[in-house]
Order: structure tokens, then sequence, then C-alpha cells
């Protein structure tokens, strides 16, 4: 069944967009604008990050793409189909995992993708060798006849994305997919889908997670406030939004207030505190440790730690966010 998602959408070859999206907009009856004209286009075989702080109308977008909610105006097209005129085809081209399980508690793993595999359509043997496999590919054989409320948040994660995936969509819809899991859990369902990407399925992965949309996606869009503000590969966005360096720093006996510093010292843009250690962002490298041996020696502070290190992805996108208020 997975052997088969590099299957294409039923679009033009010269047309790379599995998602197209023009001038997207939702106005709800109270009069709030939650996206406003929202333009963008996810590449057949990617994996799209769409990145935003709560309440930036990420999940409202998603809802409107795979038919949870009415566009006020603009146009999606998912699969070369439009989504407001032929809805139902676009829904067998599609998978939706939202960010809490809508699987049956009181069912088995097995059970439940068999009954959301007969939720697509699809019956009988067919239904059953999609299960089976789906199973294996996801490392659940042994949870099979294991009720969906017994299992571990990481193992029902997988088997909430598994079954979005039971009847072969080519896109696949993800709403938060590592919200709450520890480490390991998050990691290992990452390594999943990389690999489900590797067969040909376009994740569109919605999430306000900075290194997980960095991590995995081949382009990530990062939309505020119902407007996207920056789209491109992760290097791309880093190249154009990135400071220049951050320098972390310790002082003995103390260490002053970030805001303190921020008032007091030339060349840095932002300053707080992580981890019980300062952290500069600066734009001017000279200037800034200049500046910082003045203000240790006027405070009679000793420099415990110096070290200069490149922005991540966390400082990219508040930069990103800040530019844009």
């Amino acid at each position: 069944m997975l052997s088969n998602a590099i299957k294409r959408c039923d679009v033009k070859t010269s047309d790379r967009c599995a998602v197209r999206v023009e001038k997207l907009r939702k106005v709800y009856p109270n009069g709030t604008i939650a996206v406003k004209g929202i333009s963008f286009c996810v590449k057949r075989g990617e994996i799209f990050g769409f990145l935003g702080p709560n309440g930036a109308g990420k999940t409202t977008t998603v809802r409107m793409l795979v038919g949870l909610t009415t566009i006020t105006s603009g146009r999606a097209e998912i699969c070369g189909y439009d989504i407001t005129r032929y809805g139902k085809r676009v829904k067998k081209h599609i998978g939706v995992v939202p960010d809490i399980s809508n699987l049956y508690s009181e069912l088995t793993c097995y059970q439940n993708l068999l009954f959301s595999a007969k939720m697509y359509g699809i019956k009988g043997e067919t239904a059953r060798r999609n299960v089976e496999e789906i199973l294996r590919f996801f490392g659940l054989e042994k949870y099979r006849n294991t009720r969906f409320k017994a299992l571990s948040k990481g193992l029902r994660r997988r088997l909430t994305i598994a079954a979005a995936l039971v009847h072969n969509p080519r896109i696949v819809f993800l709403d938060e997919p590592t919200s709450g899991l520890d480490v390991v859990s998050r990691r290992l369902l990452w390594n999943k889908l990389v690999k489900l990407n590797s067969k040909g399925i376009t994740i569109f992965l919605t999430t306000h997670n900075i290194y997980e949309a960095f991590s995995l996606s081949h382009r990530v869009a990062v939309i505020n406030k119902g407007k996207i503000v920056a789209i491109g590969t992760p290097e791309e966005l880093s190249r154009k939004f990135s400071v220049r360096e951050v320098l972390e720093v310790g002082f003995y006996p103390r260490n002053p207030a970030p805001q303190e510093l921020l008032d007091s010292l030339r060349g840095v843009l932002d300053a707080k505190m992580n981890s019980g250690r300062l952290e500069l962002i600066i734009d001017d490298e000279i200037e800034a440790l200049e500046s910082l041996a003045s203000y240790a020696k006027r405070r009679g502070l000793r420099i415990s730690l110096l070290r200069l290190r490149e922005a991540d992805a966390e400082e990219v996108f508040l930069r990103i966010i800040g530019e844009e208020k």
C-alpha cells in the first residue's frame, strides 16, 4: 500500500503544486479576520512546514484546505482539484491527522485501522492488506490487539497517523503531530515522517515547534496574525533573517538582569536569560565585546563565561515575527 504512494496526484505534469493556495481568506460571522488573503504552493513530494505562534491562523487555514470550514474568499486546489467544487475527490487524496486523536478508545489498533479503511470505502482483502502493512510500517504489530486507551501517548500518536494513511493518500495534513511527546517518542515519529516522505507522500506539517519545522521541512512558511510573513527553505530563512551572532555570557559573582544589559551595552539587539546564563543577540561583535568589558569593569564583575555562536532556529523565528510587530 505505502509503496504505491509515489503515484502522482491527478494534475498536469507541468504543475508541481500538490497544494495551491491563492488569496485565501477567512472571516468569521463576528467579524474576526483569521486568515488575510494568503498565497503559497506546496510542491509535490515535499515536507512543507506551516509554522506560527498560537492564534496565527494555522489551524483555520488547514481546516479550510481539508473541507472542515468554509472559505470566505480566494481559491485553493489540492491535486489540481478546486476544493470548493470537488470536495469529495479531494478527500480521496488526503489524510488528516488532528492535534487530538479521533480514534475509538475501546477498539484495538487493528479494529481502529480497519474501521478507518471502511470509512474511506476500502473493504475486504484490500482493507486487511492495507492495515497489516501500516501496522508493520509504524512498528505496531505487537499492539494489534491492544485497545487504544491502553497505549502510551507516543503509540497513540503513531496509530492516529497510521489511520490517516490506511487509504493510501497522496498528501497528509498533520496538526502538531508531536505535541506533548517525550524526546524519544518525538524523534521516532520524526523518523517515520521522513520515511513516509521518501515514499512520495507530500506532508503538510502544521506546528508551532520551531525546531521541528526547521529540522524536517524542505520549505517553511511562517504565518503570523493571519498573514504569510516569510517562506523559503530553512537555510534561506536563516540567511535572510538571522542576526549575526549570539553571545553567551556569565558574570561572577552575579548575573545582572537582561534588561539592564540591553540598556547598558552597545551593539546588542536583545538579551535574555537561558538556563542560568545570559544570551545576547548582537549585530556588532567588536562593539558588543568592548562594551561588555567596560560594563564588567564599571560594575566590579568578572566575566566567567564568554562564547560566540550562530543564531539558532528559534532566534531566526523570533526575528521574523518581530519584524512584523
